[in-house]
């Protein structure tokens, strides 16, 4: 008797996803609850677990398919693995059979019961990495959270492997020729965009299109930041157990500035304006199949320690492909920076259906007046992008000088000026 695996419920308003990864082959054994399959969706990977133990059946669908909700995509059947069987994707015809009086080693049981929970414990995105590597997790010294591998550390192993010299398999004599290229000789790749990719060009193009977007600019001098981090961020580590960074000033900045400018945190819906009397704040975030934005929510109520906490999981989790779709969805006003890769200036696009984004940039010392003299101050570009069908320029001006003297004068964030 077989069960079928379907495509399970996705959340809110995603009704199909792309087959990313085949994670159990037929023949293999599978336990209850145990992830079969990787599915990508316009936001984030999610695994398919199985419903019942028992052997991998049929896979219905291949890698790069595109799938509904409640798809039948593969079959489990009951049992358990016939003896002697192989995996498909597996091979061990290599390695040497023990003898009958042969028990293996306690150091090598050890070994494959730790590669083993190496295994199951991996992110979607960081067992393919594996896998198209080929390189044996428990080998990888994770840097993520309670040592868990990142899809960076995977790609620092298999860079190390390929750079490492390899025995020599064969004489000169039997090796193969490998075929040069043709002086001037020029080869492309062709590569299908992921659905994630798709689904980031679609809601860019989606924003040029129906927003009327404009962006303003203003100039913040991070002294006075720059020298509080300094003189508490021992202090703030040693009680909060997490660093003090920049994106907490600028996250009560922000909220300071929506909080007198609602329409920056509005967002328009039909014909009607809907106003937030919260802040869900979306925090734009390099992944390794590319930009995500997970939510803060309710940051105008948190401090600087939840704040610095809150960014620091989302952003590793994205990391290691671990966010969820309830992290994604949401958020009424976005911070961008840019900065953390040298990016000197930007004009930010706004996440729909949000009104509008603060973008961050790197900072620099440069030359600026100050009280009739030319001196050196570390200065960051701010851009605001903004929906002019509902933000105005004076109020989006003046909400983006608000975030500036509130930097300038980290005072104000305390007694909400």
């Amino acid at each position: 008797m077989s069960t079928e695996v379907k495509v399970p419920v996705l959340g809110e308003s995603v009704a199909e996803a792309t087959i990313g990864e085949w994670l159990k082959q037929p023949g293999e054994a599978v336990a209850l609850d145990e992830p079969i399959a990787s599915l990508e969706t316009d936001k984030v990977a999610i695994e398919v677990n199985a419903t019942v133990a028992g052997v991998m059946g049929q896979q219905l669908v291949k890698v790069g398919d595109n799938v509904a909700v409640g798809a039948v995509i593969a079959t489990i059947e009951d049992g358990s693995p016939a003896a002697g069987a192989e995996p498909v994707a597996v091979r061990k015809d290599a390695e040497p059979a023990p003898s009958a009086d042969t028990k293996p080693a306690p150091e090598a049981a050890l070994a494959k019961s730790a590669a083993s929970d190496a295994a199951t414990s991996l992110s979607p995105a960081v067992r393919r990495a594996v896998l198209e590597a080929g390189i044996d997790p428990a080998s990888i010294k994770g840097t993520g959270k309670d040592g868990r591998l990142t899809k960076e550390d995977v790609v620092a192993a298999a860079s190390a492997k390929l750079a490492a010299p390899s025995p020599a398999t064969s004489t000169p004599a039997q090796a193969e020729p490998v075929e040069a290229p043709a002086p001037g000789q020029r080869r492309e790749e062709r590569v299908k965009m992921t659905r994630l990719r798709q689904t980031i060009a679609k809601r860019l193009k989606e924003a040029q299109n129906t927003a009327a977007l404009l962006t303003t600019f203003n100039d913040v001098d991070m002294s006075a930041v720059i020298a509080a981090r300094d003189k508490f961020k021992d202090a703030f580590e040693k009680k909060h157990g997490v660093k003090l960074g920049f994106m907490s000033f600028f996250a009560k900045a922000a909220c300071l500035a929506l909080k007198d400018f609602p329409s920056v945190n509005a967002q328009i819906q039909g014909d009607e304006i809907v106003y937030f009397p919260y802040v869900d704040l979306s925090v734009a975030v390099s992944a390794p199949n590319g930009l995500v934005v997970p939510v803060v929510r309710n940051i105008d109520t948190m401090g600087f320690a939840e704040i610095e906490k809150a960014i620091g999981d989302l952003g590793r989790r994205a990391k290691d492909g671990s966010l969820t779709l309830a992290d994604m969805q949401g958020g009424t006003f976005t911070i961008s920076n840019g900065g953390v890769f040298g990016g000197l200036m930007s004009t930010p696009i706004i996440n729909p259906p949000q009104s509008a984004v603060l973008g961050l940039h790197r900072i620099e010392d440069r030359p600026v007046v100050r009280d009739g003299q030319i001196v050196i101050r570390p200065m960051m570009y701010l851009a605001l992008s903004y929906d002019h069908r509902l933000i105005d320029g004076r109020e989006a001006v003046t909400a983006l000088k608000t975030i500036k003297e509130a930097i300038e004068d980290p005072t104000r964030l305390l007694i909400d000026l």
